[in-house]
Order: structure tokens, then sequence, then C-alpha cells
């Protein structure tokens, strides 16, 4: 079975990884098909690189304002169904809610394949928050002809929607097959070497586009005046150089001795310096998955999450970009170890297991091979 699955996102790369390698694993019964189809070419054939995988096609579509997202999915595709007429698929397996998700489910239905959505049913049932995120998710789940659901709860929303119950399996979320193979208990780093006995690292990620500007802005002002509040406290912010946002952070957090501004890690580095830090500050929902592995307490920068299971289990907390907000939560969390401790999270499975990629994989060959 020829399998075609487009990426467009640093994300959904890290996390398709282990399924890609799975089906890999099983040459005689599946031939994955690769599309890249972001202008990100460098930061996602770095993590295909790390997994020792390889794109078959590349598209280049333009992101950010160089072209609007109708005419990006437009485009996204008419490009995608000239590449189904290339590869010949069986069948399309996409990711998440990215446009390029949303444009393979689009082109897949028009071209009469089925469409598998991994990381399906998640919601905050508002379509303007996370935008345009949440739409395109819940569209994709409307075209699509088979759910992975990452949690119950996701599979919840899909039957509350009137999906059909033998269409929705739970197979727990990729990124913790990734984090559970990449955390090295005896992990060394310079930057965690350097660290004086005492100090507390605190691990800041931000990039979402509506947080470019202003937002960005007073989260930067609000953890430097954090770190220079508390001389115990170092400050870690991994970043994408060729971002709108790195000059800012230049500015605003270079030349600080206990703020660490650098450029993303790799994903080994990011995972294990992550995992050693006291707390997580993030714009990103998947951080929140993986910071639930190891236990971190998370501060999403953002209005709402369709992660509910950590805010149900007060692993994380959405307090926005306020700078109020940002600094009563980070000192309550430095100074109160009773509200530090309810944050770390007892269950470490609360997005799975560790055995997600083999689930999909085996769901497919059942569904689409044996049947």
């Amino acid at each position: 079975m020829k399998i075609l699955i487009p990426l467009s996102t640093r994300a959904s790369t890290i996390k398709m990884a282990p399924v890609v390698q799975r089906l890999k694993a099983a040459p005689d019964l599946f031939q994955p098909v690769i599309v890249v189809t972001s202008m990100q070419y460098q930061q996602l054939h770095a993590v295909l690189d790390y997994f020792n995988l390889s794109s078959d096609f590349d598209l280049a579509i333009p992101n950010g304002d160089e072209r609007s997202r109708l005419d990006r999915l437009s485009r996204l595709a008419h490009n995608l169904q000239t590449v189904i007429s290339a590869a010949q698929p069986d069948l399309i397996l996409v990711h998440g809610d990215s446009l390029t998700t949303l444009a393979a489910s689009l082109a897949g239905f028009y071209c009469k394949l089925p469409v598998v959505h991994a990381e399906a049913g998640l919601r905050t049932y508002d379509k303007r928050e996370p935008y345009p995120d949440e739409m395109q998710r819940q569209l994709t789940d409307n075209l699509a002809d088979c759910y992975f659901a990452p949690t119950p709860a996701a599979r919840d929303n899909l039957l509350y929607e009137h999906h059909q119950p033998e269409e929705v399996v739970v197979t727990g979320n990729t990124i913790v097959d990734v984090v559970k193979n990449e955390y090295q208990e005896d992990y060394q780093s310079p930057l965690l070497d350097q660290l004086p006995r005492g100090r507390r690292l605190l691990m800041l990620t931000i990039g979402r586009v509506e947080n470019t500007g202003l937002p960005m802005e007073r989260v930067l002002r609000t953890m430097r005046d954090v770190v220079e509040t508390n001389p115990d406290v170092e400050l870690v912010c991994p970043l994408a150089v060729d971002s709108r946002g790195y000059p800012l952070a230049e500015r605003l957090l270079a030349g600080h001795e206990r703020i660490h501004l650098m450029p993303l890690m790799n994903l080994g580095d990011f995972i294990n310096t992550a995992a050693r830090s006291y707390l997580i500050l993030t714009d990103s929902a998947g951080t929140v998955e993986e910071a639930s592995v190891f236990h971190r307490p998370v501060l999403l920068l953002r209005q709402n999450t369709e992660r509910q299971e950590a805010l149900f289990a007060q692993t994380a907390r959405v307090v926005g970009t306020d700078p109020t907000s940002i600094q009563q939560a980070v000192f309550e969390l430095l100074t109160d170890k009773r509200s530090y401790k309810e944050m770390l999270n007892d269950d470490g499975e609360l997005f799975g297991d560790g055995h997600a990629a083999e689930r999909i994989v085996t769901e497919l060959a059942k569904r689409f091979i044996n049947n």
C-alpha cells in the first residue's frame, strides 16, 4: 500500500517520523511517500535528517504574508493533486491542523482516496482560537474516513460530532513515542554543565503567528524582568534564527549573563534540556504534550488550548501574553512549593504510553490491507 504523507511544520514532521519509520520497516506492506509542502525547508529537512528520513516530493509554497491563506490553500490543493497523479497513492495520511492537512484532505476527497487523520478530534470549539488551526482540524475531520484520536477525550469529541465509532481509534500521541525514545538519563550539555549549583532553569518557546510583534515583545520583556528579579533563575530561549521574532529577541534578551538565547536545538537536545528545566513557558501545544512525559509544569502563552487534558490534570495553565498574568504565575511557582508540586504530573500517560506509532501502523494494516 502506497501512503502519501504531507508534512508542512516542524512539529508535524517530528510527530509523524515514528509512523514513517514503522511503515518503512514493513516494506512488504507499505510504501510511504513523504511530501514536504513548506518554505521552512531547512527546519523540516533537519528533522527528517535527524530521523534518517528523506522527502519524495518538495512543494515550495510560500508561507506568512507572502500569499493569503486562501491563495495558499488553492495552490496547495492543486499541487497536491499533481503529486497524487504522479505518485498514485492508495491512501492519504494527514496529521494535525495545518493548512497542508486541510489541502491534502480536500485533494484526497476529490480524488476519491481514503483520508486518514492522525491526531484527530482535538477541540477548543472556538473557531477563532487557535486561528486558523481549530477550523482546519474540524474541516479535516469532516473530510476524513478514519480517525486516530490521541486521547479518549479526542475520541469523545468525534463521537459527539456523529462520526461512526468504528471509524475512531484511540492510539495515543506519537510525540510521547518520540520523547520516550529521545530522553537520556545521563544527558549532558554545555548549557547544563555551566549552570551553577542551585540555579533553576526556565525554558521559553514562542513562535505562533498570533504572538508575533507586540505580544511577543510583552512576553520577552516580562521574562527578562523575571530573570533580573530572581537571582537563582536562568532562562533558555531556543528560537528559529530566520523567524521574524529573532531580531526582537536579540534586542531584548541578548547580553544578559543568565539568559541563553540560541537557535533551535536539535530534537534530542531540546527534549533533554526541557526535561531538566524547572518550568516551561510556551505557546506550543505540542510542548504541553512533551512536558507531560517528563513531568514539567507548563504556562501556556495562549488564550485557549485544544490539549484540555493538561488543564484538567492541572499540569498546564493558560496565562496568555499579559505581563501581569505571566509574572504572577511564574512568581507563584518559584516561591510556593505546594503550588509547584500540584502541577507536577504523576501520570506519565496523560497523552499516551509511547506505542502510538505501533498502533497506527497496525490499524492501517488491519483496515486497509488485511480486509
